[in-house]
């Protein structure tokens, strides 16, 4: 069939490996030094990749290919994962490497001269551009979107916002967000997302994650709660 696809300029890559990561799909890897589609049925040409080429060697064309395949792509996606450590191996890179610790117990310790207080933090990675939308920890999970100042400014981050919530973190004004609403709207959708938060901050940049983030969730086709919360560059939730 005839639609959107991906096409690479070999000649312009450098096998950065940026659009491999940014490929939520999993329907890039770099092979001898160039990015490659391994397999035409993983690519949904919506082009997520393109805007972190820094070498303008990608873009959408029209061409004959398989049709995109959903099933094959989540199948794809699950093969990656090592089972015996969870680890989502994509890249041979371990900051992408999936990492659910959500069943360790972590609790407050005294070192003597100061109490260090547990982290509420569930997976590994955070990053939208890093995390896989598949990955286990988004199933049926109340989902935390946090701009990426919020928790270095709200002091009790962790327990007011990010206890019980996966999470992924975004900054609307700095970021490529090219893509940024496709995959929050795969997380939401595939995962069957019970509540969506978004913690932002209070400059009016900082509006962009939640114009995203409700965006999301109308394409997504879900009735999925939401809420906003709102902190103040003084560190207070408005």
């Amino acid at each position: 069939m005839k639609r959107n696809f991906i096409e690479i300029d070999e000649e312009k890559c450098n096998g950065c490996g940026d659009c491999v990561v940014a490929c939520a799909e999993g329907a890039l890897e770099i092979i001898d030094g160039k990015a490659k589609v391994i397999n035409e049925s993983f690519c949904d040409g919506l082009g997520a990749c393109i805007g972190h080429c820094p070498t303008d060697a990608l873009k959408i064309i029209q061409k004959d290919v398989a049709e995109f395949d959903e099933k094959a792509v989540e199948e794809h996606l699950g093969n990656k994962s090592v089972k015996e450590k969870g680890y989502d191996v994509a890249c041979n890179c371990p900051g992408m490497a999936v990492q659910d610790f959500r069943d360790e117990k972590k609790e407050n310790t005294d070192s003597g001269e100061r109490q260090e207080v547990k982290s509420e933090l569930r997976q590994w990675p955070i990053q939208l551009h890093l995390v896989n939308p598949a990955a286990p920890y988004f199933q049926r999970c109340n989902l935390l979107i946090a701009a990426s100042c919020a928790a270095f400014s709200f002091g009790n981050f962790h327990n007011d916002l990010l206890k019980d919530h996966a999470l992924v973190i975004a900054c609307p004004k700095l970021d490529r967000t090219e893509g940024y609403v496709e995959k929050l709207t795969k997380i939401i959708k595939t995962g069957g997302v019970l509540s969506v938060t978004v913690a932002r901050m209070e400059v009016p940049c900082c509006t962009g994650l939640t114009m995203m983030v409700k965006d999301a969730i109308k394409e997504s086709g879900q009735k999925v709660p939401f809420l906003e919360e709102v902190v103040s560059i003084n560190g207070e939730i408005k």
